[in-house]
């Protein structure tokens, strides 16, 4: 595996000693995910550390923690965040969500959650325990980061649209008010695959929206570059 790291304008991300690399949907949820007031932020399945680092570079007056279960992505985002000019705001915490302590009460909760569900266990790797659910399951996801949410503050999620519904329905019961959706498309002929969702414990006034990535192929469209192009080099 090439060692050769991932280059945004402000930060690399190295990546060869991890199940999921960098991709659309982190970066995503890294540029929407918004932080209205207050200082900490909490990032759930870091992975590589990507939204983390984006997060710290939107957001210069935070604290960010981390957390990540798989041993070998828990030192390659600690290498990630160390190398970064932003290492002073981020610190990263080895242990399953649901396992992670602290007294904190978070601003912001942010997840690129598991949602591959492996059938056959004889075939788990950890790409797969990355993207599946018997590592961490929406119910447990959404239940604890209730837990941990500052009574003001917000938590965002980038998901298959096909889960969209049950998802907002566990956190419902989690006294979740559904706030922001965006729903992402390839392309404008393309079917709806992913949703971004922000939820806090208050009512606001509702909003819905659709992000189209590519108008052709490698031809991006301006809303993907305006909400992207302080973090891609050739945005």
């Amino acid at each position: 595996m090439s060692k050769k790291p991932f280059r945004f304008k402000q930060f690399e991300i190295l990546q060869d000693k991890t199940a999921m690399k960098v991709g659309t949907d982190g970066v995503l949820l890294g540029a929407w995910a918004n932080l209205y007031k207050g200082k900490t932020i909490l990032d759930v399945g870091t992975g590589t550390g990507l939204i983390s680092l984006m997060l710290a570079q939107r957001f210069t007056d935070t604290d960010i923690d981390a957390v990540e279960i798989d041993h070998e992505a828990y030192l390659q985002a600690k290498s990630n965040f160390e190398n970064s000019t932003f290492s002073s705001q981020l610190s990263i915490y080895e242990s399953s969500f649901q396992d992670y302590s602290t007294s904190k009460k978070y601003d912001l909760i942010v997840s690129n959650p598991p949602f591959f569900t492996v059938n056959n266990l004889v075939d788990f790797d950890q790409r797969k325990q990355a993207r599946q659910q018997e590592t961490l399951n929406f119910d447990d996801l959404i239940h604890k980061t209730a837990s941990l949410l500052n009574e003001t503050g917000s938590t965002c999620f980038i998901i298959p649209y096909d889960q969209c519904v049950i998802f907002t329905e566990i956190a419902s019961k989690n006294k979740l008010k559904l706030n922001k959706t965006l729903y992402i498309k390839g392309n404008n002929t393309s079917p709806i695959k992913r949703v971004l969702l922000e939820f806090s414990f208050q009512e606001r006034e509702t909003t819905e929206e659709t992000l189209i990535i590519e108008e052709e192929r490698h031809q991006y469209t301006q809303n993907y570059i305006k909400l992207t192009k302080d973090f891609y080099l050739k945005m």
